[in-house]
């Protein structure tokens, strides 16, 4: 089994993972999602971006990185929120 070659680009760093937040907290307006599904549902969208728009030609590494724009997605906006609240109480 040969391994694909992964390359970190642009448009891992910069467009994706900022894309998956922002579907995912639509998401969770729109459709009233309960919190203990939000992070299924960014790692859901993680991957079937990747899959579809950023690795279509191979599935193991649209898999891969889709797995890493989920959860980038999820540190991202808890980090934020922690952030936002610690903020608030200074």
């Amino acid at each position: 089994m040969q391994f694909p070659t992964i390359h970190t680009n642009f448009w891992d760093a910069i467009i994706a993972v900022p894309v998956v937040l922002v579907i995912t907290q639509l998401i969770k307006l729109i459709f009233k999602v309960p919190s203990k599904w939000v992070p299924t549902i960014a790692l859901v969208i993680g991957v079937c971006i990747s899959v579809f728009f950023a690795h279509r030609h191979h599935l193991i590494a649209g898999l891969f990185m889709g797995w890493f724009y989920g959860y980038a997605a999820i540190g991202s906006y808890a980090s934020l929120k922690t952030t936002l609240i610690e903020f608030r109480k200074r």
